[in-house]
This record gives C-alpha cells, sequence and structure tokens, in this order.
C-alpha cells in the first residue's frame, strides 16, 4: 500500500466513526486502523446490532463529512489528560489502551482532530497520526460489511462488531476494485471447495484442522510432486523429522520467547515437556548437527513437505487461508558465506519456474528489521546489516526497483518475500529466502574450513509455495475451481449414453489410466445432458461421450470446458494431445 492511500484509509476510518457517533450518540470505539483496500472500525453499540440499513446510513453520512472538507489536526496530551479526557466522553475501550500505554512507560499520547471549515471541532480520537491534510483527499469510499471481532482479539473479551470499508483515490478505482471483490466472491475457495469436493472440516475435529478428500488430495500430490521434480535435480535432499520436540529445542532457537502463546503443549507421561512442532528449521539443524561437517560437504540442501501446528485464534480461522495445522513445503541450505549469493539465486531460480507454471506474476521485495524495535529480533546489529546488504545486493541484479520494508523480517533474519499476483488482481505474500547467521550461532554449528578451523556456517531458510492450505485456496480462487489438466481431479469424464454402453466407456477408461490419466466414467441413469451439466459445473477439461457411434470409430467426440462446438480426434491423438498438455503443465481457459 503507497503512503498516500494509507492516509486515505486511515483518515476514512476517522470519517466512519464520526459518523457513527453522529447517529448512534451512545457508541463506543474500540480501534480502527488502514488495512489493505480499506479500513474498519470495530464498535460497541451495546445490545444493538448494525443492520445493512445502518450501514447504508452510516455511508451517506461519511459522504457528506468528506464533503464537508474538514482538516485533520494532530495533537498531543499527556497520559493523565488523555484518561480525564477520555472518561469524560465515555470512551472505555480508548480509556483501557491509554492505560496500557502507560503502562509500557509512555508519556504522551497522540490525538487526532477533525476540524470544520468554521473553526469548530467536529470529532477526536486517540490516535498516532499519518492522516490525508482534510477529508476533500478522500477519493471514494464503500461501505462493504459488519463481522464480529473480539476485542483486542482476545475469545475472553467482549464481542464488537466491526465495520469493513474500502477506499480509494477516485471511483474508477474503487469500482474496478467493487468488481474485482465480485469476482473473488464467486470464486471463493469455500463454496468451490465444497462443490468440488475438495476439502471439509469436522467439529469433532476441531476448528483450523482441514481434511482433504480424495480429488484434494490429488491436488496436494500434484503439488508435492512438482515441488520436488523442481528442488531434487537441484541437490536439494529430502529429509524427514517428527511432528514433536521438546519445548527446549525451540528455547534455543529463539521461538518459544517470540512465539510462545502460538505453540501447542503436549502431555508426556514423563516429565519432559513437549509439543507440537510451529517451525522446521530447529530439527533441521539437528540433522545438520548429528555429525562433523567439512567445508568440501557445504552447501548442504534439506527439504521437505510436511505438517506443522500454530495454536491460532478461534476467531481469527478462515477456510484454508488460516489454520492451524499448517503443511509447508519447507528448505534450510547451510552454506559458507561465500556461498550465500549462488544458493539464493538457484533458490530464487526456483520459485520463478513454479509460479511461471501456475500462471501468477511474482513480485519480490526486501524485508527488513526495524531499527527502532531491536527487541523484535536475535543478533548483534553488525550481523544484520551484513546479511541485509547481501539480499539487497542479489536482489539489484534481478530486478530493476524493488521496495524495502522496515519490521518485515523474520525475528532472526531479514528476507527476500515474493508477492504472487493472481487471476483476480490480489497479491498474496507466499514465498520467501531468508538469511540467517544467528540460528546457526545459537545451536553452535560448525564445519571444518580449508584451514582446519571449525568456523559458522550460515543459514538459508526457503518456501516455495508456503503454506499448502493457504496456497490451495489462492489457487482454487486464481483458476475458479477450473485446474490445468496437471492438477485437476479428474482429468477426463467419459459419458456413456445409456446403461448398454458402460462397458465400452470402462474398457476406454482402463486404457486411459494405463497412461497414467485421471479417469471418471460416469454410469449413474441419467441423460446424456445431465451428466454433461453436471461435469462442467465440476469443472471438467474434457468430456468424453460413449454411444454406438464412438465404439464403433477410432475416433473420439470430445467436449471441452469452455467451447461450444464438439471436436471429433483420433483416440491415439487425443490420448498424446493429453499427456502433452499435462507434461507441459499448460494453463489452458
Amino acid at each position: 500500500m503507497d503512503e498516500k492511500l494509507k492516509k486515505i484509509r486511515h483518515s476514512s476510518s476517522h470519517v466512519l466513526a464520526q459518523a457513527v457517533l453522529e447517529l448512534f450518540p451512545d457508541a463506543k470505539l474500540a480501534i480502527g486502523p488502514a488495512i489493505e483496500d480499506g479500513f474498519y472500525y470495530d464498535i460497541d453499540l451495546g445490545s444493538k446490532t448494525f443492520a445493512q440499513t445502518d450501514l447504508a446510513k452510516i455511508e451517506k453520512k461519511m459522504r457528506h463529512i468528506i464533503k464537508q472538507n474538514q482538516k485533520f489536526e494532530q495533537s498531543e496530551m499527556t497520559i493523565d489528560e488523555a484518561l480525564k479526557f477520555l472518561k469524560s466522553i465515555k470512551q472505555p475501550y480508548k480509556v483501557e489502551l491509554v492505560n496500557d500505554f502507560k503502562k509500557r512507560g509512555d508519556k504522551k499520547v497522540g490525538f487526532n482532530k477533525m476540524i470544520a471549515i468554521d473553526g469548530k471541532e467536529k470529532y477526536i480520537d486517540l490516535c498516532a497520526g499519518n492522516h490525508a491534510k482534510s477529508t476533500k483527499e478522500i477519493g471514494a469510499i464503500k461501505l462493504l460489511k459488519v463481522a464480529g471481532a473480539y476485542w483486542k482479539g482476545d475469545e475472553k473479551n467482549k464481542m464488537l462488531q466491526r465495520i469493513y470499508g474500502v477506499a480509494f483515490n477516485n471511483e474508477a478505482e474503487l469500482k474496478n476494485h467493487l468488481e474485482q471483490l465480485k469476482k473473488a466472491e464467486e470464486n471463493d475457495h469455500r463454496k468451490l471447495g465444497q462443490e468440488l469436493d475438495l476439502f471439509t472440516f469436522s467439529e469433532l475435529v476441531g476448528g483450523g484442522l482441514p481434511m482433504f478428500t480424495p480429488r484434494g488430495t490429488i491436488i496436494r500430490n500434484a503439488l508435492d510432486q512438482y515441488l520436488i521434480d523442481l528442488q531434487e535435480p537441484k541437490g536439494f535432499q529430502r529429509v524427514w523429522i517428527p511432528h514433536l520436540a521438546k519445548k527446549e529445542l525451540y528455547q534455543v532457537s529463539g521461538h518459544w520467547d517470540k512465539f510462545s502463546d502460538d505453540i501447542f503443549h503436549v502431555s508426556s507421561k514423563g516429565e519432559e515437556a513437549f509439543v507440537l512442532k510451529p517451525m522446521n528449521c530447529p530439527h533441521h539443524t539437528q540433522i545438520y548437527a548429528s555429525r562433523q561437517r567439512s567445508y568440501r560437504e557445504l552447501p548442504l540442501r534439506y527439504f521437505e513437505i510436511t505438517s506443522m501446528y500454530r495454536d491460532e485464534k478461534a476467531g481469527q480461522l478462515h477456510g484454508l487461508t488460516r489454520v492451524r495445522s499448517i503443511t509447508i513445503d519447507d528448505a534450510h541450505v547451510f552454506c559458507r558465506p561465500d556461498q550465500i549469493e549462488e544458493e539464493a539465486n538457484l533458490i530464487y531460480d526456483i520459485i520463478e519456474q513454479f509460479y511461471q507454471v501456475v500462471g501468477m506474476e511474482i513480485i519480490p521485495r526486501l524485508s527488513l528489521s526495524d531499527p527502532k524495535q531491536p527487541d523484535k529480533y536475535i543478533g548483534e546489529p553488525k550481523v544484520w546489516k551484513e546479511a541485509e546488504a547481501k539480499l539487497r545486493s542479489i536482489l539489484k541484479k534481478r530486478v530493476k526497483t524493488f521496495e524495502e520494508i522496515e519490521g518485515e523480517a523474520a525475528f532472526y533474519g531479514p528476507k527476500i518475500d515474493f508477492e504472487a499476483k493472481d487471476a483476480i488482481g490480489r497479491k498474496w505474500q507466499l514465498a520467501t529466502i531468508q538469511l540467517d547467521f544467528n540460528m546457526p550461532n545459537r545451536f553452535k554449528l560448525e564445519y571444518t574450513d580449508e584451514s582446519g578451523d571449525r568456523v559458522r556456517p550460515v543459514l538459508i531458510h526457503r518456501a516455495i509455495a508456503g503454506s499448502f492450505e493457504r496456497f490451495m485456496a489462492i489457487l482454487i480462487e486464481h483458476y475458479g475451481g477450473a485446474f490445468p489438466l496437471w492438477l485437476a481431479p479428474v482429468q477426463v469424464q467419459i459419458v456413456p449414453v445409456s446403461e448398454g454402453f458402460i462397458k465400452d466407456a470402462n474398457k476406454l477408461a482402463d486404457e486411459l489410466k494405463e497412461h497414467g490419466i485421471r479417469v471418471w466414467v460416469d454410469d449413474l441413469d441419467e441423460t446424456v445432458g445431465n451428466k454433461i451439466r453436471k461435469a462442467e459445473k465440476q469443472k471438467i477439461r474434457y468430456m468424453l461421450v460413449i454411444g454406438e457411434k464412438e465404439v464403433k470409430s477410432k475416433d473420439l467426440n470430445v467436449r471441452i470446458r469452455g467451447q461450444k462446438e464438439v471436436e471429433v480426434i483420433d483416440r491415439q491423438k487425443f490420448i498424446s494431445k493429453i499427456l502433452k498438455e499435462i507434461k507441459d503443465k499448460k494453463n489452458l481457459s
């Protein structure tokens, strides 16, 4: 999000708050930040629930406020002044926030005032700043929906009402975004996943723990195999690690201090404390540490596709995009300092090839530490500067321009993050290359160099697809469920015109299966038209109707998804066509 849009969206959240207070004076305001594409505000309205008609009234009031060209004015109060003021206007959530600031040692807090043209103060809110100069700079807004949100994201706290909105520079950008949202709603992976029978959830199993059906598992396995095919020729070696570990492993790695609230604890009959692994890199360090290493062995490239677990809050779970059981394609490269550039570029090449095949443009950016918050990271500043300079140099040689973002680094090192742009136009942060000088030091990893001295290796963390669950959600929406043939659970559907041709349909299916083609014979007692409509709804690319004419001929009548005309293709040519399309991993509509 560029700075101008960030200011517009942050300012829009204040306009929303003012509108709500004018229409509902007893409303209690919580927080209202700018987010990707828009903004929201969490509001306590007591026993009343916002209706869709209320949103329309609030949006109308917001447009009126924007037309008034109110100015945004930033000011400060001392902690005690702020508490007194917020109590006087009966805003308890703001009072709680200021008390939190007081506990961490803050002496002053910021406030945003909205001033009318006549100089009258229209609204004041607790805020750190970064607004537009006036409401006139807010080009176009739209309120979208109301959702529930726990105060501070904690299910133990009160459920508030969150009003979501979007804001853009102008009406044209807003219109384009709303069309994008409509397309995204049509392609929602939760809806398509059910219609295409790809995955399911169960209350008995638990929230955020998806299970994949045979058809969904086919897609996962195809992705698995492609990632293996990309990496093994490049010298990556598969490893396997357990799903449990002693908590001490993550205390050494540094994860325990940073993420202990997100780790599942496991009971044991013994006295040792175990956890479900939230990360894989500490296990991989122990494979490396299992014996002495020489500089001649490096680089060592370990990879696997494995599950890890995060204790996400129930209110944050969302389909496949936010789960508790996360399958990740994970790799860790242990190398010498002089090998960093070559290894990072090797990973970069693999990432480029993968996303070219799935049909997504990738945009790299450099994620750096935040010098204002050194406690978020481990390791010495000198080491961080060296690692950041290495990655910056690699990017400068590969792309003309790239964004550098402070505060987005991993706690152990900087990284190159890749945003993938899907068919709907949305951007997703997926692949990553992370440079880590710190974890090898914490685990005292060593190799013997040319002089016989023992020195530390460098660790490069990388993910290509990232979380399989999240990536599958993105793929479902990216393709709208119409997968390319290499990923499609059913590549060919055979439709016998009547019961008398089921045997012939099965014979053809067996022939196709011998070539490794995934086939389904629809032998239900239904009309051909109904079977074709079902196949189209299931997004199956190739449909073969088998009747008397087709049995006697070497040709096949082939219906292709999205085409009205039926093609007549020689049987062997059709098989060759299918196999080539699968091998080439073509993205066909």
